[in-house]
């Protein structure tokens, strides 16, 4: 330590008296894991709006100082920080946490101005749509633009005439006669596609809009094209794109060349975003009927119709009634698209359904060899984005009106799919019978039977039916669910009903349903298959079970564990389980304990040399979290903190195991959080000698850090915190002296190979004095339950406040000494206002040494302007009030001579 060291004296507050008996009783003690539970928004379907529930989920947090819950979660170190903050930035921070909250809950909603919901846009789809909808064939494509090589000169047009001569010859150029037919692969065709909406952008910029227009109109057509039905879908959405991107540049560019004069002013100003046709000037409105004269001049159908949408909105150029009738006319003729499934994605309602059976439909489907059930797949993202649309804005009133338009065409499959997948699941849920009884009378090829109970199951999953309901629903569904033959069909149904079981019936439904899962799978090993879904299945189980005991306990569960054959498999699900039963489910049930050391001898024997060390590290913090510390807090929470003599041995037994088995994990980081975790435990179980040696242990594995993540800033001193917390606590042994297991850590402390750069020594220094000013009162903030701290072994004896004020002197000095060696910056600023704070809270300012360093301290922290001003404004005020507060004179006189400098 220093050698020169400064005369300290600790202020001890004696109006704070600590009466035992206004101490509150606490039922969830600080050291047991906290579990947070978060309200996660469910959807079902991948794109359905959001349904207003939400689903529990338990995360374990990290565990806290010891015994910190007596003062909200707060020990010495960062009760003082705290304090600093006044009112008015606690409710700054307060309000940006909460404004933060609200924007990322909202930022992927879409508004609904009338209050009947919310439905995810059409952008959020689009990934999903083309990762589910792909293709092995060769797509064909035509087009003028993607020849390799092509070069087009643009020359400088000074005159009207030497434009239309140019136009002319592009024209020209993009004749029919030059198009060429390319067969591509499905990547190399989105290339292609990608390549044309760049080939368009460049177009646009350098003046050749009708090369533009010829490439928007080119891109269009490829939506006539089914020749390969399956990649359909997703040649909408890059089609599309592309599209939108040229109607974005058309109304861009009409509304730049819009000068709008406001009232009364000669100098024009571009049209606001919310302009009205009559802020607009002929020239540009003249413009814009160009470019719908030239769309009106396409020859075929579908191009015609899919440019003019992408303008749609440049009709609010023209005038408030274009666009309405724009729409009703081309809603209109959309009926004379022959192909359903090009008219299905090129209306904005619901179609006449029968058109799908047409004869030319059956034959391209036999041409490409598809079945009825996967051509109709390709109409759902068209068809939910529609009725969702619909459904967003329309009240419950609506849905029997459409299933009885479903009805009219014999329960047609496709609607009553689309119907259950577009609706709040709440509105279908109180229908469930009648959607039951429909779906057994549906007669036509559409949906198979299996996706549509579940999509059903998927619903009352989400909102349970009404409750005289439910165990009918169930007879019938399972009626249809368990005669399914085809392994496929039936897991991906079950899998869906699965949580509508778990959460509203006993034990006694779930094993059965599961014993019909292991049936179904067992034959010719199917499960081998469908691990995957078997996955989901268990997930849904464990994360909806409301007595994990029971669940362990019942007949079919382990059974279906034992499905699972593949070991990297096997030792997922074991995790997941684990995972949530580490989250605070205690038992002391024999047969649940031997079901929970099966599952973790699955995950312990899977470990080899070969094991990489993130998964290592995963496996062993989840058997760390079975482990017997919580038995041990377990065990002190049954018997409410009195140990018998068999209960006493027990726990020091737990005790003592960890401290063998903790030198066999390889993470010296892991060690150390081991270590202090375990001698909390031990000290809220009254076994001090084996908390003692597990901090000391800990102590003797910090010179041995080599791990960059563990020696960081972000961890050691966090972790150091920690330790001083619990170090409060921790009674003297007398046979070491005053604060023994103190003065090893600073030892330690001193000698670790220190980033000299950051000074962190000097900041956990910092905390050192926090602590021992703490020490050095009468009664400590917190204690553990019938263990006798030093407050109490002590009672403030004048030798033991001498220690801890000799001891402040020297790590004061040790302070001094670093800012010192650290020189003039900014990070000595800091550190020194930091110890004045400390100096001026903590020490006793009758003594003349200690108002002195203050004052040196304060000065320092100003020292060629590295000080942050604000920051220093705000102490020296809240100084101020505290002395004012507490007829603190000497306080009051010391910020009186705390000079600030003006700021420029």
């Amino acid at each position: 330590m220093a050698a020169n060291t400064i005369q300290w004296k600790t202020f001890i507050n004696n109006n704070v008296k600590h009466n035992p008996s206004d101490r509150t009783l606490v039922h969830e003690h600080p050291l047991r894991n906290v579990v947070v539970t978060e309200r996660i928004p469910r959807r079902i379907l991948g794109s359905q709006p959001s349904t207003g529930r939400t689903t529990p989920v338990s995360t374990p947090a990290s565990i806290l100082e010891p015994l910190t819950l007596a003062l909200k979660q707060l020990d010495p170190l960062s009760e003082f920080t705290i304090q600093e903050m006044d009112p008015l930035s606690k409710m700054a921070a307060e309000m940006d946490a909460t404004d933060s909250k609200l924007s990322k809950e909202s930022s992927n909603k879409v508004p609904d101005d009338h209050g009947f919901g919310t439905m995810e846009p059409w952008s959020a789809r689009k990934s999903a749509i083309l990762s589910k909808y792909t293709t092995s064939e060769k797509l064909s494509i035509v087009t003028s633009f993607l020849s390799e090589g092509e070069k087009v000169m643009v020359k400088a047009q000074s005159m009207v005439i030497d434009k239309v001569q140019h136009r002319l010859e592009q024209l020209d150029c993009f004749e029919e006669g030059s198009q060429r037919k390319l067969d591509l692969s499905q990547s190399e065709y989105v290339g292609r596609i990608e390549q044309l909406n760049r080939e368009l952008v460049t177009a646009w910029n350098s003046e050749q809009r009708v090369k533009a227009l010829k490439i928007a109109i080119q891109c269009a057509k490829l939506l006539s094209d089914t020749d390969v039905l399956q990649f359909y879908p997703s040649k909408f959405v890059l089609v599309t794109d592309i599209l939108d991107t040229f109607g974005k540049l058309v109304y861009d560019r009409l509304r730049t060349k819009a000068d709008y004069y406001k009232p009364g002013s000669k100098t024009p100003t571009p049209l606001p975003e919310d302009f009205t046709p009559d802020m607009v000037p002929e020239s540009a409105k003249e413009t814009c009927l160009n470019w719908f004269y030239k769309i009106a001049s396409i020859r075929e159908l579908v191009p015609r119709l899919y440019v003019e949408i992408a303008l749609l909105k440049s009709y609010n150029f023209i005038s408030l009634q274009e666009c309405p009738e724009a729409l009703l006319r081309i809603t209109e003729m959309i009926h004379g698209i022959g192909n359903p499934l090009v008219a299905i994605y090129a209306r904005c309602y619901l179609y006449s359904y029968q058109h799908l059976f047409s004869e030319s439909v059956k034959e391209n489907m036999n041409k490409q060899n598809m079945s009825m059930s996967a051509y109709m797949s390709l109409y759902t993202p068209a068809l939910n984005y529609i009725l969702e649309s619909v459904a967003c804005k329309m009240k419950d009133a609506v849905l029997p009106d459409l299933l009885d338009v479903c009805k009219k065409y014999s329960n047609s499959s496709l609607i009553l799919n689309t119907i259950m997948s577009g609706f709040k699941p709440a509105y279908i849920a109180e229908r469930t019978l009648e959607l039951l009884d429909m779906i057994g009378q549906c007669c036509d090829d559409g949906v198979p039977l299996y996706s549509l109970l579940r999509t059903l199951g998927l619903c009352v999953s989400v909102c349970p039916p009404p409750t005289e309901q439910r165990r009918q629903i169930l007879s019938i569904v399972w009626k249809h669910i368990a005669p399914l033959n085809n392994p496929e069909e039936y897991i991906t149904c079950a899998e869906a009903w699965v949580p509508y079981v778990v959460q509203n019936f006993s034990t006694r439904e779930i094993n059965t349903i599961i014993g019909d899962i292991i049936d179904h799978m067992t034959p010719n090993r199917s499960y081998e298959h469908y691990y995957s879904e078997l996955k989901l299945i268990i997930g849904k189980i464990v994360s909806h079970i409301q007595d994990f005991e029971l669940l362990l306990v019942m007949d079919n569960f382990l059974p279906l564990i034992d499905l699972f054959q593949q070991e990297s498999v096997r030792v997922e699900v074991c995790k997941s389980i684990l995972t949530v039963c580490s989250s605070g489910h205690k038992t002391n049930d024999p047969v649940v304990t031997n079901a929970l050391m099966f599952l973790c001898s699955v995950l312990h024997d899977s470990v080899n040399a070969l094991t990489p060390e993130d998964e290592y590290k995963q496996i062993g913090e989840i058997l760390c979290n079975m482990s017997v510390n919580s038995l041990s807090v377990t065990t002190r929470l049954i018997i409410k903190g009195v140990h018998t003599r068999k209960t006493g041995d027990f726990v020091r037994a737990c005790a003592a195991y960890c401290f063998i088995t903790i030198p066999s994990i390889l993470s010296a980081k892991t060690r150390l959080e081991l270590y202090l975790l375990s001698g909390q435990v031990a000290l809220f179980n009254q076994c001090l000698g084996q908390a003692d040696a597990c901090f000391k242990a800990a102590l003797a594995v910090i010179p041995n850090l080599s791990d960059v993540s563990a020696k960081s800033e972000t961890f050691f001193v966090p972790y150091v915190r920690k330790f001083l917390s619990t170090l409060l606590v921790v009674p003297d042994n007398p046979e070491r002296g005053v604060l023994s297991v103190l003065r090893m850590l600073l030892n330690v402390l001193r000698d670790f190979d220190w980033n000299k750069q950051n000074c962190m020594l000097a900041s956990i220094y910092v905390n050192v004095v926090d602590v021992l000013s703490v020490m050095a009162q009468e009664s400590y903030p917190y204690n553990v339950d019938r263990v006798e701290s030093n407050d109490s072994l002590y009672g403030s004896d004048p030798k033991f406040i001498s220690e801890i004020d000799n001891m402040c002197s020297i790590i004061i000095g040790e302070v001094l000494t670093l800012l010192k060696e650290l020189g003039t910056c900014r990070r000595q600023s800091q550190l020194a206002l930091e110890l004045f704070v400390r100096v001026v809270t903590r020490g006793d300012l009758s003594c003349n040494s200690v108002t002195v360093l203050g004052l040196n301290l304060w000065n320092l922290s100003l020292k060629n302007g590295y000080g942050d001003v604000k920051y220093m404004t705000r102490t020296k005020e809240y100084l101020k009030r505290r002395s004012i507060a507490t007829n603190n004179v000497l306080l009051q006189q010391l910020v009186e001579r705390m000079d600030i400098p003006r700021q420029n």
